[in-house]
């Protein structure tokens, strides 16, 4: 399949470039992206060498390319590890075409050969996609089709395997992956319902997991069915959606090997108006990791996506203690108002001033025994009973902040942000035994315009904690030129780490250059020991020290 790919690929580019007249109309875009580590020992920070895992230099990079020519279509990606920037798998160290593809689409199907990408409704139950900054990519290689039978309605199809790091595909190794999706816009399909008061989308999804049992002690599943349900209802101002999934039961290295079954709910209900938004989100989460390798406890394989529904902070100290979703069990609710006072008002001042605030907290759920005789969890068993609407003492994180955004005048803009968190840093990060890290935190980020093309930005960030490594404070200047340059400064410094010898500063000096869609950015300093997350979904960072160059491009 994929020599046969990077063949039909090859005749189609050399045709672009030697029969112009035939494939006038042809088309070829992509983008490229390296980014490299040399590493430098540091001492202060607990690097007596200037390896990482072994290598003096860690290089990752990727390129894409895509030929389009009318209804046809075909692409790859290459993607060279050599070695793995520290942080990312080992396992990804190599270099190939891990993405291959061909595509045909008309007014009624699109059909896909080779790597796809692909969500049905929320991605409870089936979300393929690539994450760059986290080295995460859970591909299918097989066959996609989207058929458009009428009006408002769309049919999807998909069946493959993931993709596994370097790892070729066998029965034995990991499972097939098979799914059905259809969901139905009434306002399209509906005579006269075009500009209908009510706005109603109406979805369903279903989705198998075929693995072999090769378990000497216990019967487990070959085949995991998971379903789902969905509904988005709009009218005037306000919006409602839900999604319902459930999951059959799925024994696993993730879940101790229990037959209990899985269930996931994710809702949400928002208001918006000029000047005005409103959002609360609930979602509850019971068993529900669905990986096509049920021996896989990693970040890796996974066949769903659980979104997570705490804000995603920007600022370095924010960001810290990010919150990773957590599919054995959890029950969450964010609520956000984003409001603009009024411009020539009181508060409001000649430009307007914009408050948010945000709520977010997830809590485990409740689970019960069996019986009498077996404890929760335990191996080869029903696992547990739980009650859908009962929510645990056991808050896992918790997220209150508050933020006002000032246009001072026509050169000065200020912000400034206050946020109090609980982070239950044994569960989300492994350390068992140690305390919530109980936080306040507060950002103020101040820009001001020399000239229509320079600009100075200065932040400053502050934690305090008595948990986990004690208080920070971080500093930052960045001077841009417009729209070519860029030179930054920044230091975060861990002046309450409880350990002495720990109280570190880690500096960092940056410079970027931009040229039409082509970037070069460089930054020489420290990294600090901790978390990088995307959408739940995370990887640890070790501490390091050196030059990091990033190059990308597009075309």
């Amino acid at each position: 399949m994929r020599k046969l790919l990077i063949i039909i690929l090859g005749i189609f580019c050399l045709s672009t470039l030697y029969a112009q007249d035939l494939f006038n109309n042809a088309t070829v875009n992509g983008s490229f992206q390296t980014d490299v580590q040399f590493y430098r020992p540091d001492a202060t920070i607990g690097i007596y060498d200037s390896t990482i895992a072994g290598r003096k230099i860690g290089i990752n990079g990727f390129g894409n390319m895509i030929f389009t020519l009318g209804k046809f279509k075909a692409g790859m990606r290459y993607e060279a590890f050599m070695t793995p920037i520290a942080g990312f798998d080992p396992r990804q160290e190599g270099n190939g075409f891990p993405y291959l593809w061909a595509s045909y689409t008309s007014d009624l199907i699109e059909i896909t050969a080779g790597n796809f990408y692909e969500q049905f409704g929320n991605g409870l139950i089936f979300r393929t996609y690539e994450e760059w900054t986290l080295g995460y990519d859970n591909s299918m290689n097989g066959m996609r089709v989207v058929i458009y039978p009428m009006k408002g309605l769309t049919l999807k199809g998909v069946y493959g395997s993931q993709r596994f790091f370097w790892q070729k595909f066998e029965r034995n190794n990991r499972g097939i992956v098979r799914g059905a999706d259809a969901e139905l816009n009434l306002n399209d399909a509906v005579a006269g319902w075009e500009s209908a008061p009510l706005r109603l989308t109406l979805g369903a999804s279903a989705v198998s997991k075929y693995q072999r049992d090769a378990d000497p002690i216990y019967n487990l599943p070959e085949n995991v069915g998971a379903f789902s349900g969905r509904v988005n209802l709009g009218a005037g101002n306000f919006n409602f959606m839900t999604e319902y999934a459930y999951k059959i039961n799925d024994p696993s290295a993730l879940n101790n090997f229990i037959y209990h079954e899985g269930q996931a709910i994710l809702s949400s209900l928002s208001y918006s108006q000029k000047g005005l938004g409103v959002v609360l989100q609930l979602k509850r989460v019971d068993n529900m990791s669905f990986k096509s390798d049920r021996a896989i406890s990693a970040n890796a394989l996974d066949i769903n996506f659980l979104p997570p529904i705490n804000r995603t902070h920007a600022y370095s100290l924010t960001a810290k203690y990010p919150y990773a979703t957590q599919p054995n069990g959890e029950m969450g609710l964010q609520f956000q108002v984003n409001y603009k006072i009024p411009k020539g008002s009181l508060l409001g001042g000649k430009y307007g001033t914009g408050i948010a605030f945000n709520y977010s907290q997830v809590n485990d759920i409740v689970r019960n025994q069996v019986n009498d005789t077996t404890s929760i969890g335990q191996e080869g068993t029903l696992g547990y009973t739980t009650d859908f609407f009962k929510v645990s003492d056991h808050i896992f994180f918790r997220d209150i902040n508050f933020e006002i955004d000032k246009r001072i005048n026509s050169k000065l803009k200020a912000m400034v942000q206050y946020m109090n968190l609980l982070y239950d840093i044994a569960t989300i990060e492994g350390h068992t035994g140690e305390p919530a890290v109980e936080a306040h935190l507060a950002v103020a980020d101040v820009t001001y315009k020399l000239s229509s093309k320079n600009a100075l930005r200065v932040e400053a960030q502050g934690l305090w904690t008595k948990q986990d490594e004690g208080d920070w404070a971080a500093l930052m200047a960045e001077y841009t030129i417009a729209p070519k340059w860029f030179v930054a400064v920044a230091d975060q410094y861990n002046y309450g780490n409880p350990v002495k010898d720990h109280r570190n500063h880690y500096y960092t000096v940056s410079a970027g250059y931009t040229r039409e869609s082509t970037r070069l950015a460089l930054t020489f300093g420290r990294q600090s020991e901790g978390v990088v997350c995307v959408g739940g979904v995370c990887r640890q960072v070790p501490a390091s020290s050196g030059l990091t160059l990033t190059l990308s491009t597009n075309f």
